[in-house]
């Protein structure tokens, strides 16, 4: 008996019955594996215009401060003392005064000596120049003279010593006579110069002489200009000859100038309210290339995590450094100024500005999607997504200029998530940031409209 055959003989009851269990299985099945629908959902943004910066990132410390330090090379007992801490003091002022002890006293004896005898070198080196300036004039008189023998005994004139035609073997004399006025002159001009040389040589030298005299005379001078802090005298307090640094007292402008090394200790600084700090900083050999004078830079200090600076590139140094077969170069960043208390060689993390473009059409740059035929973007617009073309500009790690495509106010797609909703309870939702639409297929919209 076949299956008509069987159905046929059924009760009325189950013939029935048969066709609605089928038919609401039907649409159960059909609920369940063709019901569901794919929601994209848009996060979006609006087109603006804006400044579009890009930077690099280095790390260094600060090398330099407001601070001076005052520092003396005396040992003895301080005698007097002219000034305290948040005093205003200016450049070589007197501080305080010591009663040297024994070395104290032959120590201030030689650096004087040598200060002395520096001096005496500048004296001789000026007179000397005096010599040189009046060895030119009569070298030039020298010239000038064969200059004039020359012309006249090539002109047919008559030798003024003979009273006859200059003969051949004369016009040799002349000619070599000119020649020697010429090399006499240009002698005295070079010894000039040289002399001008010793003159500035033997002026740093002496300078040089007094600074190491004032280190260890028994009068303590400010070695710079400023607010005192943390001067550490008093009357009858001693100073030994405690090692901090080592100082050489001589003038050093010959061998046989006097010397002796005395150790040299810091009693207290000097602030300057004007200065400003400097940082340096190691970039690699790709930074280094768009690091330029002028740029500016943004600073934070492990020292003080809750505040930041801001700076300008003084100057790079180009020549670079190898370390382990890396390359590195340095630039000097100077810090705008800050009320801040910052010490040398604290470590630094700056931000260097490299790049600027000012009224551009920024996008977040993760909106940008490309295809065969170009670069595209999708907009929204009356609850509808379009695909744009677009010519984009110049870019960071974030953003992109827009050069052509899109307008200021436009709202764009930066990115999209789809997920798996009923389609009896799907609806759709919009706002500032987020725009949602149905897709059987659950993927973006169509190939790009262009």
């Amino acid at each position: 008996m076949n299956v008509k055959n069987k159905f046929a003989s059924l009760p009325l009851a189950a013939k029935i019955a048969i066709p609605c269990l089928l038919l609401g299985l039907g649409i159960i099945l059909g609920i369940k594996f063709f019901g569901n629908s794919s929601k994209v959902t848009y996060l979006t943004e609006t087109v603006a215009k804006g400044t579009l910066m890009t930077s690099i990132s280095a790390s260094g410390t600060i090398t330099s401060g407001d601070t001076t330090y005052i520092t003396t090379g005396s040992t003895g007992t301080v005698r007097k003392v002219y000034v305290k801490n948040g005093d205003t003091v200016t450049k070589n002022q007197k501080l305080a005064e010591i009663t040297l002890d024994d070395l104290g006293r032959e120590t201030q004896t030689t650096a004087w000596n040598n200060y002395q005898e520096a001096l005496v070198n500048v004296k001789t080196a000026k007179t000397q120049k005096e010599t040189d300036v009046i060895n030119i004039l009569l070298k030039k008189d020298d010239l000038k003279n064969a200059e004039t023998a020359k012309r006249d005994a090539h002109s047919g004139g008559w030798n003024p010593t003979t009273h006859n035609p200059y003969t051949d073997t004369e016009l040799l004399i002349v000619d070599k006579q000119y020649e020697e006025a010429i090399a006499g002159y240009d002698a005295a001009i070079s010894n000039s110069s040289i002399s001008n040389a010793n003159i500035s040589l033997t002026q740093v030298k002496a300078s040089a002489a007094y600074r190491s005299y004032q280190q260890v005379s028994s009068t303590v001078y400010a070695p710079a200009s400023g607010i005192l802090d943390n001067l550490a005298l008093a009357p009858g307090v001693s100073i030994g000859n405690t090692q901090t640094s080592s100082i050489t007292v001589s003038s050093g402008t010959d061998s046989t100038s006097n010397s002796v090394s005395v150790n040299s200790q810091k009693i207290g600084a000097i602030k300057n309210p004007e200065g400003q700090y400097q940082a340096t900083v190691s970039l690699t050999e790709v930074d280094v290339t768009t690091v330029k004078s002028g740029q500016k830079v943004t600073l934070t200090l492990d020292a003080f995590p809750d505040s930041s600076f801001t700076g300008t590139v003084l100057a790079v140094n180009t020549s670079g450094s190898v370390s382990s077969g890396v390359t590195a170069y340095s630039a000097t960043i100077l810090l705008d100024k800050t009320t801040i208390d910052i010490y040398t060689n604290m470590a630094v993390s700056a931000t260097i500005i490299t790049f600027t473009k000012t009224d551009v059409l920024l996008v977040t740059s993760s909106a940008i999607q490309t295809s065969t035929d170009g670069s595209f973007i999708q907009v929204q617009k009356d609850g509808k997504i379009t695909n744009v073309a677009i010519e984009s500009g110049s870019s960071n790690d974030f953003q992109t200029e827009i050069v052509s495509g899109l307008s200021e106010g436009d709202v764009i797609v930066t990115s999209t998530s789809s997920t798996q909703t009923k389609s009896t309870t799907s609806k759709n939702s919009s706002g500032s940031t987020l725009f949602t639409g149905n897709s059987r297929s659950g993927g973006m919209p169509g190939a790009p409209g262009f």
